[in-house]
């Protein structure tokens, strides 16, 4: 039919207006006065499934590669060719990681535990039963599992080394030491168990809420945490954290000593019970914090209460118990004193009231505006653009770069500090932009570190890093402004205790040669795009330097006006495709369930590394985005112009082209 008769969400909370989100239902109740159903209980939705195409394809395919050689093979789950077996509770099952292992073998390559699923076929099956009737359900057991139909599962020659989880513990701890962070370990009851989790916090971060981690063990986070996964949230955990000065020449111990896991563990785990009376306490930490370690409980707080509004016109009420630490720790030495701020004007704590639209560009509030009828602000579900959420705008902004290895370089940034910034450009509004000295540029401590300034990112979550960061750019409201201040006010927005981590190194990616091989073997294009705008350099208004895009993406896609290159380096582009790398093999499969996904087979291919003859294109066509498409039948390059894209050649290799 294409479309699927769902149940609303209102009989979810049943025929109540204020609905307790604890409180169960009545099964299958609708709310008379819902906004979606009227009442009637049920929602038809375009069923996503078969894209409204009211098919779906019986076909599943499980590809594994070898990275280092381009080698792929691969294995299709149909009806008719499942060879289910008996699991220990007479449930018949397919097992499809032992037929990874087998694929694994033929490529020559070692592979982690792989995401893919077991099918468990229905009750009814059984391997007498007529082939029409075993083949159908065979077919349902395999739907259940297309939400990704097509499913990549890469490896290299040689096992990666193994985690040591106390060496890694060290290592986090000892960048604590130089970041000037709080490494937390966290132990909280799931069910049963517990939920573990390591992570960075600035001091003073509260505990946060949310459902423990999934992980069972210390040894098992601490193999699953790297150091870009504990940076990861730092800043949304330290939003309401006050600002306050570093002193990093304070004494504190250079290497973090030998920790033992197992130690470690037994005391948290003993920590999660109180003491006293032998009661269960939620949860318990162990902070590291001027080279020693500080253990807690977590206790639970007073309930609070919040109510959300729903699509269906219902309110919903939930009680969330917080968590706050027992006992809290001595601060650090390295704190010093506390950070002037002043309230952000465009955003009120404790509510959703942000900045009107009406005022953008510093404009008065209009009075006959729609969205706040001249009151300035409006509801939104966004973060305040001025602070962030901060709801501080602070007059200090204190910078760590770092190469994330042993080497750092802590800075302030203060407002009202007296600099000599010359005129560089003029906004097209009349906004004058200047440049600040080298101290704020952190182009400039990148090079001191060894690292190139394109290889900027921010720590909590790898993001690249503002040009204007790098540069030391910065656009005036008005002429006489403090451009220490406005630049410190635009670096600020949204960190945690106003501290802004940098990290100065490339990122963890594969080479541009081995996700071409591995695009060939998989029978798929890689698209590459360069642009060269290093003519630009020096101009603020213009972006600079080389941008870099790789996709992975079906052999026939076409190259579309909008798809240029935005990341500032090719490793910086490299990283992104591996990352969604799966997802662009699944997003691969023939859309029409009438046209089989492919197979595909591979033997180890050796390619030639095209990022010279890329660089060359760019610098032939500067200010206009090249982009290679590159496929077993050869390369097609385009051009990006203001009409669109044109074809430029189509050859067997990029060294042909004059």
């Amino acid at each position: 039919m294409t479309f699927t008769l769902d149940p609303c969400r209102c009989t979810t909370y049943g025929d109540r207006f204020l609905a307790d989100a604890d409180v169960p239902a009545p099964p299958r109740e609708a709310y008379r006065g819902c906004e979606q159903c009227r009442g009637a209980g049920s929602v038809a939705y375009p069923c996503y499934r078969c894209d409204r195409r009211g098919r779906r394809r019986a076909q599943l395919v499980v590809t594994v590669a070898n990275l280092d050689t381009g080698a792929v093979a691969s294995h299709q789950v149909v009806p008719g060719g499942l060879d289910p077996h008996r699991d220990p509770a007479g449930r018949w099952v397919v097992d499809l990681a032992s037929r990874v292992r087998e694929l694994a073998a033929t490529v020559g390559a070692v592979v982690a535990d792989a995401d893919v699923p077991s099918l468990w076929l229905d009750r009814q099956w059984r391997p007498d039963l007529p082939a029409e009737l075993r083949h159908e359900l065979e077919a349902h057991a395999i739907l259940r599992a297309d939400h990704a139909p097509w499913r990549l599962v890469l490896g290299r020659s040689t096992a990666a080394p193994t985690v040591d989880p106390a060496a890694r513990l060290a290592r986090l701890c000892a960048l604590a030491d130089l970041l000037l962070l709080d490494l937390v370990v966290e132990a909280r009851r799931q069910g049963v168990g517990f939920g573990w989790a390591v992570r960075y916090e600035v001091p003073g971060s509260p505990v946060p809420s949310g459902s423990p981690s999934r992980w069972r063990d210390l040894p098992e986070v601490l193999t699953h945490t790297d150091v870009g996964d504990a940076l990861t949230g730092l800043a949304e955990r330290g939003l309401a954290v006050p600002a306050r000065l570093l002193r990093p020449d304070s004494p504190r111990p250079p290497v973090a000593p030998a920790v033992d896991v197992d130690q470690l563990e037994r005391r948290v785990l003993a920590d999660c019970v109180d003491p006293g009376g032998g009661d269960e306490l939620p949860g318990a930490q162990a902070i590291w914090r001027d080279g020693r370690w500080w253990h807690t409980t977590l206790r639970s707080g007073d309930p609070e209460e919040t109510l959300a509004e729903q699509s269906t016109g219902q309110v919903v009420r939930r009680v969330r118990v917080p968590s706050s630490r027992g006992y809290e720790p001595p601060g650090p030495s390295w704190l010093g004193g506390p950070v002037d701020w002043r309230p952000c004007p465009d955003c009120r704590p404790g509510s959703r009231l942000r900045a009107c639209d009406c005022r953008l560009g510093g404009r008065q509030a209009d009075s006959d505006c729609r969205h706040c009828c001249g009151a300035g602000l409006r509801p939104s579900a966004l973060r305040c653009f001025t602070c962030g959420d901060t709801h501080r705008l602070h007059q200090t902004v204190l910078v760590t770069v770092t190469d994330l290895r042993h080497r750092v370089v802590h800075l302030t940034w203060q407002t009202g500090a007296p600099e000599v910034a010359p005129l560089v450009a003029t906004q097209p509004n009349g906004r004058p932009v200047v440049q600040l000295p080298d101290r704020y540029r952190l182009g400039f401590w990148a090079a001191v570190l060894g690292a190139r300034p394109e290889d900027l990112r921010d720590a909590d979550g790898g993001h690249d890093l503002d040009r204007n960061l790098r540069d030391g750019y910065v656009t005036l409201p008005w002429a006489g402004a403090d451009p220490v201040g406005e630049y410190t006010r635009s670096a600020g927005r949204g960190i945690a205790a106003g501290r802004l981590i940098v990290v100065a190194a490339p990122p963890d990616a594969p080479s541009l040669p081995e996700l071409l091989r591995l695009a060939l073997g998989l029978d798929l294009a890689l698209v590459v795009a360069v642009c060269d705008l290093r003519h630009n350099t020096g101009d603020p208004l213009l972006a600079d330097g080389l941008r870099w895009s790789v996709e992975v993406k079906p052999r026939d896609a076409p190259v579309l006006p909008d798809d240029l290159p935005y990341r500032p380096s090719l490793a910086a582009a490299l990283a992104s495709c591996q990352e969604c790398l799966t997802d662009a093999v699944a997003s691969a499969a023939p859309a029409d369930p009438a046209v089989s996904i492919p197979v595909p087979w591979s033997e180890p291919r050796a390619v030639a590394d095209p990022v010279p003859d890329l660089l060359r294109l760019a610098a032939r066509h500067a200010g206009q985005a090249v982009t290679v498409r590159f496929t077993r039948a050869g390369c097609a390059v385009h051009r990006h112009d203001d009409d669109g894209v044109r074809l430029l050649a189509r050859t067997h290799d990029l060294r042909g082209l004059p």
